[in-house]
């Protein structure tokens, strides 16, 4: 089966002159300022953190080892809420950064990528959250944290932007944000506020085990909201973690995580691609071969691909032939963010990614 370099095939493509959809012009505060009925009714406000990932010039050596760094924007909800206005959505970040240079640099960021950042407040006395990433060959990475405590850990409820939540669609977060009050309190409260507007909720817990005070106590966090959730994503190392080990090929061992307000639960396999279920139907939907060099936020970049359509679109969640179409698209994003270093550096335009994709259905 023929693989696909995202770099390579980019460039041939010639990308720089390609439309970008993710930034029309306006800024995205600007459209929705416009009173654009659509703009509001498409929102998906992502909360949690957003740092600044150093990633390694060379894989297969450690921290210690490495002689260069590459600095990427990063944190699992800002990754995602990029994807989003890359891939022509409507998207808002609500989070806590640090009134530091890598924190204008993280908010800049976001403006550029055409995300709205009205709700991002600044801590005075703490730091941005860093984060050192170990690649090994094989693209899969471990992580070294500096966050003690970074601003992101010091948001609190009263500084929620609360009229942005009520105006959200969708409400994406994770779990990283309920490890430590201020912050868990104001993650329950802004997923209280969205959903009492309406919000469709999405969870993609993103395990760091490195962040939490125990194994146990992360088992406990993640799955204290978990029934609050309509969609929930996540992969193989989650899956295992959260059924104490099972083995998670088995169907009925995934579906032991379900829950009955649950709409969707997807599972994310790496390069083998992701399982699906609903209440009514299940299956798996396989993902294009390529040549990986870091894996880092290719989950998010999935989560972005897959929530953009969805939410032009609810009635996916009860249509499987259009579920899986938009999954095999999202599988596709997420393996070609593999092909290039950091996450938001590594996330291609929606143009690109058709182009690409269009390419591959010819091979």
């Amino acid at each position: 089966m023929a693989t696909v370099d995202h770099a390579e095939e980019t460039a041939a493509l010639d990308v720089d002159s390609a439309p970008n959809n993710g930034h029309l012009g306006k800024s995205e505060e600007d459209k929705l300022n416009e009173g654009s009925k659509f703009a509001w009714k498409d929102l998906i406000v992502c909360f949690g953190e957003m740092l600044i990932d150093f990633v390694p010039s060379e894989s297969g050596v450690s921290l210690a080892q490495a002689s260069m760094f590459k600095k990427a924007p990063g944190g699992a909800p800002a990754n995602v809420a990029v994807a989003i206005a890359k891939f022509g959505g409507f998207s808002a970040f609500i989070g806590k950064v640090g009134e530091d240079e890598f924190g204008f640099q993280l908010v800049d960021m976001l403006k550029e990528n055409g995300v709205l950042d009205r709700g991002i407040r600044y801590d005075k006395n703490a730091r941005t959250a860093l984060a050192f990433v170990t690649l090994r060959h094989d693209g899969e990475r471990e992580f070294m944290f500096y966050r003690n405590p970074s601003a992101d850990m010091l948001l609190t409820k009263s500084e929620l932007d609360v009229d942005l939540l009520q105006q959200a669609s969708i409400f994406h977060y994770g779990s990283i944000s309920l490890i430590s009050e201020p912050c868990r309190s104001a993650h329950l409260e802004a997923m209280k506020i969205a959903k009492s507007a309406g919000a469709f909720l999405s969870y993609d817990p993103n395990l760091r085990l490195p962040l939490w005070p125990s194994p146990e106590e992360a088992r406990k966090g993640i799955l204290s909201i978990w029934d609050k959730a309509d969609l929930i994503k996540i992969n193989e190392e989650e899956a295992s973690f959260l059924t104490n080990g099972a083995d998670c090929e088995k169907d009925e061992v995934v579906l032991s995580l379900w829950h009955p307000g649950l709409k969707l639960l997807l599972l994310t396999e790496g390069d083998k691609g992701c399982r699906y279920y609903t209440k009514d139907f299940r299956g798996r939907v396989d993902s294009t071969p390529v040549k990986t060099i870091d894996t880092t936020g290719a989950g998010d970049a999935y989560v972005g691909a897959f929530l953009t359509e969805l939410v032009k679109d609810m009635a996916l969640l009860q249509n499987e032939q259009g579920l899986r179409e938009v999954l095999r698209f999202a599988n596709f994003v997420g393996a070609i963010t593999t092909t290039e270093k950091g996450a938001i550096p590594a996330l291609p335009d929606r143009d690109v990614v058709m182009r690409l994709l269009n390419k591959v259905d010819t091979l």
